[in-house]
């Protein structure tokens, strides 16, 4: 499993960024998938999943409303749109295979990857 995350960078609070993650190496229609972040001195949290079909979508409550989750099978690539952007939105974000349980815990994915960094300015 190979998962490549890009699109993050600098943008202002009240923004938009849209992230991208291109899979590899696994039958990417076949699996659920996940986003999630990570703060500098904070624990690796859930923010946002879609079924390997995007029938559905599930949000952490603090994105809710401001981003979106949405993958393109065809092209192998799961995305995060994220809108109103705030400061405490700043961190590293993952995304990662889905392999049963919980969406929200990350011990349930793998393949991780090297993330991409979203910094939000005030």
């Amino acid at each position: 499993v190979q998962l490549q995350a890009s699109g993050g960078g600098l943008v202002q609070a009240g923004g938009s960024l849209r992230l991208s993650c291109v899979a590899s190496g696994y039958r990417f229609s076949h699996y659920d998938m996940g986003w999630f972040r990570q703060a500098p001195g904070k624990e690796r949290e859930f923010v946002a999943a879609i079924t390997y079909n995007g029938g559905s979508r599930y949000y952490a409550d603090s994105v809710k409303d401001r981003f979106t989750i949405s993958r393109d099978n065809a092209k192998n690539t799961v995305y995060l749109q994220m809108d109103r952007v705030k400061p405490e939105d700043t961190a590293h974000y993952y995304c990662a295979v889905f392999t049963g349980g919980r969406y929200r815990d990350t011990a349930n994915y793998r393949g991780w990857g090297q993330g991409t960094l979203v910094t939000v300015s005030s």
